[in-house]
C-alpha cells in the first residue's frame, strides 16, 4: 500500500514537471471510450437538428427563433417546473433572488449564439461557417484559463491544432465535392455573425461548466428554460411574426419541427452530464464531428457528393481528441468539496453515468492524490 501511494505521489510530481509518460494502456481506457461515445452522441443530436433545419429551409420555412423557442419551452416545462417543487435555499425563488442576473447573461449568450449562426447562412458560405465556427475552442480555452482557472499543457494545444487540421480536411472535401451552400450576399457580415456566435457560445459553455460542476444540472437547465423562453419569445414576436404566419402547416412540417425541438432538448439535457465529467473544451472538440455526420446524412437526403477526405477528417479529429484526453488538465484553484454538485433531482440515467465515470477516475493510474482525471477539472470557486 505504501508503495502504491508512493507511486501516486511520484506520479503527481512528474505531472507537475510535465515529465510523466503514458503507456498505451494508460491512454486507451474504458473511460476514454465512454468519453468519445458520449461526445459522438452529442454530435449525432446536433446532426439531427442540422438535417431537420435544412429540410425546413428547403420547405420554405426559415424561423430559427421559433425553433429555439420550442426547445427552451420544453426545458421550461421539465426543469423549471422541477425547480419550482424544491424547498429551501435551492428553490427557484431563492435562486432568482441571488443569481438571476448570471443566468440571464448566460441565456442571452445562448439564445443569440443560436440565432447568429443560423442567420449567418443568409450572408456567407458553409465553408466560412465551418472554419470560423471553430473559433469557439480557443475562446473557450482562454475564458476557462481566466475564469475557471483551468491550466493546459503543451499537448492540449497540439491536440486542438490537430482537430482544427481535421476540420480543414473537411472543408477541403467540401471544395473538392463543390458543395457550396449558404450565400455570398455580404460575406463580411456573415463571417462576423459566425465569430460573434462562437464568442457567445464560449461564454455560455463556461457558465454551464461552472454551474454543473459546482451547483447542479437541474438548476442550470431550469434557469436556461426560464430565461431562454422569455428572451426567445420576445425576439420571436419582434422578428418572426410574419414568417411564422406564412408557414403552410402540414404533417411533414410539424414532424420536422418536432424532430428539431426534441433533438435540441436531448442535446441540452445530456450536454451538462458530459461537461460535468469532462469539460466544456472536450465537449466542443467532440462536436467537431457533427458536420461530418450531417454530411453523411446529406449523401442520402440531399444527394451530396462523397469524398474520402471526409473519412480522413473524421480520423484526424478523433486522433486530436484522444491526444487532448491523454493528459489531464488541472485547476490553479485548490480542490473543494462537491457541495451541491450532486443533484438528487438529475435523474437516474445521467447520475449513474457520472457516478460510473467518477468511480473509474478514482482507480485511474494517471490520477494523482487530489488531482484531476484526464480531461476533467476540479470544482471551481464561484465566478
Amino acid at each position: 500500500m505504501e508503495v502504491h501511494e508512493g507511486e501516486r505521489l511520484c506520479g503527481k510530481w512528474r505531472f507537475s514537471c510535465g515529465l510523466y509518460s503514458y503507456s498505451w494502456r494508460d491512454v486507451f481506457t474504458w473511460r476514454l471510450l465512454k468519453t468519445i461515445l458520449m461526445g459522438q452522441v452529442l454530435s449525432l443530436l446536433i446532426c439531427g437538428t442540422a438535417v431537420s433545419c435544412e429540410c425546413l429551409v428547403k420547405a420554405g420555412v426559415e424561423t430559427p427563433m421559433l425553433q429555439s423557442f420550442f426547445n427552451y419551452a420544453l426545458l421550461l416545462l421539465v426543469y423549471t417546473t422541477t425547480l419550482c417543487t424544491r424547498k429551501g435555499d435551492r428553490n427557484i425563488l431563492q435562486i432568482l433572488r441571488t443569481k438571476w442576473w448570471k443566468y440571464l447573461l448566460m441565456a442571452v449568450a445562448d439564445v443569440e449564439a443560436n440565432y447568429a449562426v443560423v442567420k449567418a447562412y443568409q450572408f456567407t458560405t458553409l465553408t466560412s461557417i465551418q472554419l470560423l465556427d471553430c473559433f469557439v475552442i480557443p475562446v473557450l480555452m482562454v475564458l476557462s484559463w481566466f475564469l475557471l482557472k483551468t491550466r493546459y499543457r503543451l499537448v492540449h494545444f497540439v491536440a486542438v491544432a490537430v482537430c482544427l487540421l481535421g476540420v480543414g480536411a473537411m472543408v477541403g472535401a467540401d471544395i473538392v465535392a463543390e458543395r457550396h451552400q449558404g450565400s455570398t450576399n455580404d460575406v463580411v457580415l456573415g463571417d462576423g455573425l459566425v465569430l460573434l456566435s462562437a464568442v457567445l457560445y464560449a461564454v455560455s459553455n463556461v457558465g454551464q461548466e461552472h454551474t454543473v460542476k459546482n451547483l447542479s444540472r437541474v438548476e442550470f437547465l431550469g434557469m436556461m428554460g426560464l430565461f431562454g423562453t422569455l428572451i426567445s419569445g420576445i425576439q420571436l414576436a419582434a422578428l418572426e411574426t410574419r414568417a411564422v404566419a406564412a408557414i403552410k402547416w402540414n404533417l411533414p412540417i410539424a414532424v420536422l419541427f418536432a424532430v428539431y425541438a426534441l433533438c435540441m432538448y436531448a442535446l441540452y439535457s445530456f450536454m451538462p452530464v458530459v461537461v460535468k465529467v469532462t469539460s466544456a473544451t472536450v465537449v466542443n472538440l467532440s462536436l467537431l464531428t457533427a458536420d461530418l455526420f450531417s454530411l453523411f446524412c446529406g449523401l442520402y437526403f440531399f444527394d451530396y457528393t462523397f469524398s474520402t477526405l471526409y473519412i480522413v477528417s473524421f480520423l484526424v479529429i478523433t486522433v486530436g481528441f484522444v491526444m487532448f484526453n491523454a493528459a489531464p488538465t488541472y485547476s490553479a484553484l485548490p480542490q473543494s468539496g462537491s457541495g451541491e454538485g450532486e443533484d438528487e433531482d438529475d435523474g437516474a440515467g445521467p447520475a449513474e453515468v457520472a457516478a460510473d465515470l467518477a468511480a473509474e477516475s478514482a482507480s485511474d493510474p494517471r490520477m494523482s492524490a487530489g488531482g484531476d482525471a484526464p480531461g476533467a477539472e476540479t470544482p471551481r470557486a464561484a465566478l
